[in-house]
């Protein structure tokens, strides 16, 4: 930590505030007693100017377009690991040896079936019910379930009930998509691997063999992987923020779900590929990009810009690779979607006012089309995202449990409301 400090003047009173240094990235200052030497408190709404914990997860620079775990970038990991590799790393700090990870995919894989009761508790739901409602009630309901890992004091039990999440969410996603298009639930295979099971789950049927396409299981493993975990980003945040009210694990994904359900995060895929369809055609693409331009227009091109990602989205370009795979896999040729999607990637990649905004391509414009190839409808798109987040998630849980300095999850306000006024009783009003 660095010895540097900053100062704030306010009615003339001038207090220095220490600054902290990372081990990347850029520094912070430390206000946590500003309110105890000044009588006030700052005012930053998202929380987009404040550091919220002390991290050593991920790293994101969004000016370069870098996204590290645990300080390895992410085209590497994607590239030449696995998802559950990428699960040992978030959870554990380092990649693990040979036999680490025939152990840890082990101790998954034994994991993956859920309790027998809860294919009853999803008969509870509209048939019709969207599939993030049932994964928002089916995650928190594992609670129930799995009492006797919900000790977060427990080392043991955290592992446990960590262990449980990152096996089972896949299992209780597949249901959600069963139980919707009304087909039988099936069972997990320990003979499978992470991403091939979890696409037997969804899309095999009693009736006949299911033969896994490795094309299509390793794009699928790519996109957990690029999904796995992004810092502190609202869902994380929401994970946190319940955790550190001392919520048991599967309340506080759970949570997280619910979170990640909202169109401005994990609806974001869905979003782009209703947008690719509502272009339909190149020859239309002028007409939307002027609408874009517009200011008074309402208009916006979604799966263009990035929060965070003020460059190249590093996972865009990961995922423009294995959508082009998966495509030429199924034989999919003169794809209208996927036309409109390369013609307006390079539009945006030339056009000057999509350079000066910095509206590059972000991983949502590739991974809609990539995933309604693979047989996904859009309603199982954030599911998706939410399988591949657990992990992420999991570990955020994990770090702040073991973190002596976190506390409980408070925000201050700026009041604006009514000041101090006295009842007056009805019969006066």
């Amino acid at each position: 930590m660095s010895a540097k400090t900053g100062s704030v003047t306010l009615g003339g009173k001038t207090v220095e505030m220490p600054v902290k240094s990372g081990s990347i990235g850029p520094d912070v200052i430390d206000i946590s007693k500003l309110y105890a030497q000044t009588g006030a408190f700052t005012f930053d709404p998202g929380f987009t100017s404040t550091a919220s914990c002390e991290s050593g997860i991920t790293y994101i620079d969004g000016d370069e377009g870098v996204l590290l775990h645990r300080g390895f970038p992410i085209d590497q990991l994607a590239e030449h690991g696995d998802f559950l590799e990428t699960c040992y790393l978030l959870l554990y700090g380092e990649l693990p040896t040979a036999a680490q990870k025939q152990d840890f995919d082990y101790r998954v894989t034994r994991h993956t079936m859920v309790h027998e009761q809860m294919a009853r508790f999803f008969q509870g739901f509209r048939r019709d019910a969207h599939p993030m409602a049932v994964m928002v009630a089916a995650v928190g309901a594992l609670a129930a379930f799995y009492h006797d890992s919900t000790d977060i004091s427990d080392p043991q039990q955290r592992m446990i009930a960590s262990m449980r999440m990152i096996a089972k969410v896949p299992t209780l996603a597949a249901m959600a998509y069963k139980y919707t298009i009304g087909q039988p639930f099936v069972y997990p295979k320990n003979s499978l691997d992470y991403t091939a099971n979890f696409l037997n789950m969804c899309f095999a049927v009693p009736c006949e063999d299911y033969k896994i396409n490795p094309v299509l299981a390793r794009a699928l493993d790519r996109i957990f992987i690029l999904h796995a975990d992004h810092e502190q980003n609202a869902s994380t945040s929401t994970v946190r923020l319940a955790g550190s009210s001392g919520a048991n694990p599967f309340a506080c994904i759970a949570a997280g779900i619910a979170c990640l359900w909202g169109p401005a995060h994990g609806g974001a895929n869905e979003a782009a590929l209703k947008m690719l369809s509502e272009i339909g055609t190149v020859d239309r693409i002028p007409e939307f990009v002027k609408k874009a331009k517009d200011k008074n227009d309402p208009f916006r091109l979604m799966g263009f810009g990035h929060r965070v990602y003020k460059n190249y989205d590093p996972r865009a370009k990961i995922m423009q690779k294995t959508c082009h795979e998966v495509l030429a896999e199924l034989g999919v040729k003169d794809e209208p979607l996927l036309e409109v999607a390369i013609e307006l990637e390079r539009i945006a990649l030339s056009d000057e006012y999509f350079i000066e905004k910095k509206l590059y391509p972000n991983v949502d414009f590739y991974s809609g089309i990539t995933l309604k190839a693979m047989g996904f409808p859009t309603s199982m798109f954030t599911v998706l995202f939410a399988v591949a987040r657990t992990v992420g998630w999991i570990a955020q849980w994990k770090e702040m449990i073991e973190d002596p300095t976190q506390k409980i999850g408070r925000p201050r306000q700026l009041y604006t409301g009514a000041p101090k006024r006295d009842y007056v009783p009805v019969s006066k009003r």
